[in-house]
């Protein structure tokens, strides 16, 4: 927690510069809220070397740094964190220095890390992180497009709905915009359809999709008796050459993935992942480029969730298409900091998140 006045910008830290990471480093310097002070790197190369290039913008005047001891010195009001999985050592000290921490990686409940990755003390992850929230006097956040914002807009699509019978989110997308091959490496992307380590491999991936269910069931007070997972894969009818990624005749290139929050044997909240790498699958789904809110109750609800980009930009450009969806994956990070930064200290979720920590933020003239 901060006590920093709504006319001051927030001093920020950030981890990663990767694809969102790089992204966020631009929208950071347009945000009204927030100022880069900060840009943590492993890469050994790219300590010294300023923000702004790393991230392919003009130099913006913020060296990177290498050590958790430079974010401590510094005192930033928050500390982003983009990389692809979490690195909760930094967070412990990070969080008992009294550096709020924002995250797109891997979190939103906690659930998922505590099952899944047990930590070195043998201790729950979540209890260690809180723990060092309260010693710190800091708070902790995790969201995202999906898990996050996707699962957000399907609790207040159900404020009008009576007797709700199920709540399903689908995330319906082509993922060739996400141009990191280490990622769909582990996924198991061109990978033979009959690798019998793919649905492992779909599953520890994407496992913290479990934690979207529960956020849900959490908002609709709603007690599960587990979160299953099942999954439909797509092989490739020929090969494919994306440039950046092949993927062989026979491989993994779609899937269909469910998991569902269970009640006496009813699947009651559920998200699921339809993805492709190509349209050439067996079998192949009906991707609809958006986010999709399905409600059975009194009365049904249907909704989609469509993101277009801004005038100018073209969706042949690989830059800018793959920058629609870096910019929807970390914008509902930026823009719930300021939110954070005022809550109390502690673990926040997106459940006990104010409205105003879900908005966004006008143009500046």
């Amino acid at each position: 927690m901060s006590t920093s006045t709504a006319a001051e910008r927030i001093r920020v830290f950030q981890v990663a510069t990767g694809n969102v990471g790089s992204e966020m480093i631009k929208r950071i310097g347009n945000h009204p809220d927030l100022e880069l002070i900060g840009l943590p790197c492993y890469t050994p190369e790219k300590i010294g070397r300023d923000a702004g290039e790393i991230a392919g913008l003009a130099p913006i005047g913020v060296t990177a740094t290498g050590t958790v001891d430079e974010i401590i010195a510094a005192r930033p009001d928050v500390l982003t964190f983009h990389g692809v999985f979490p690195d909760e050592a930094l967070y412990e000290r990070v969080l008992e220095a009294g550096i709020n921490i924002v995250t797109t990686a891997d979190w939103i409940t906690g659930h998922h890390r505590d099952q899944n990755h047990p930590h070195p003390s043998g201790r729950k992850v979540s209890e260690v992180l809180l723990a060092a929230c309260l010693r710190g006097g800091s708070t902790f956040y995790g969201t995202g497009m999906n898990p996050g914002l996707n699962q957000i807009l399907a609790v207040a699509h159900s404020a009008d709905v009576a007797e709700i019978e199920n709540v399903t989110v689908i995330e319906s997308v082509d993922v060739s915009c996400h141009h990191s091959v280490e990622t769909w490496k582990e996924v198991g992307y061109g990978t033979p359809i009959d690798d019998p380590s793919i649905p492992g491999s779909l599953e520890k991936y994407t496992r913290v999709f479990s934690d979207s269910v529960y956020l849900m069931a959490d908002c609709f007070d709603l007690e599960l008796d587990e979160v299953t997972f099942t999954y439909e894969l797509g092989a490739c009818t020929k090969d494919i050459d994306l440039g950046w990624y092949q993927l062989p005749k026979g491989s993994l290139g779609a899937n269909y993935i469910k998991y569902q929050g269970m009640v006496d044997g009813v699947p009651r909240v559920e998200s699921h992942l339809e993805w492709q790498m190509t349209p050439f699958t067996d079998p192949a789904w009906d991707i609809k480029g958006c986010y999709i809110t399905q409600i059975t109750g009194d009365p049904n609800i249907y909704s989609k969730h469509m993101i277009f980009p801004k005038a100018g930009a073209r969706l042949d450009n690989p830059e800018d298409f793959a920058s629609i969806g870096m910019t929807v994956t970390g914008l509902p990070a930026l823009n719930a900091i300021r939110s954070v930064v005022a809550a109390a200290p502690g673990i926040l979720t997106s459940a006990d998140m104010p409205l105003r920590g879900f908005g966004g933020r006008f143009k500046r003239s």
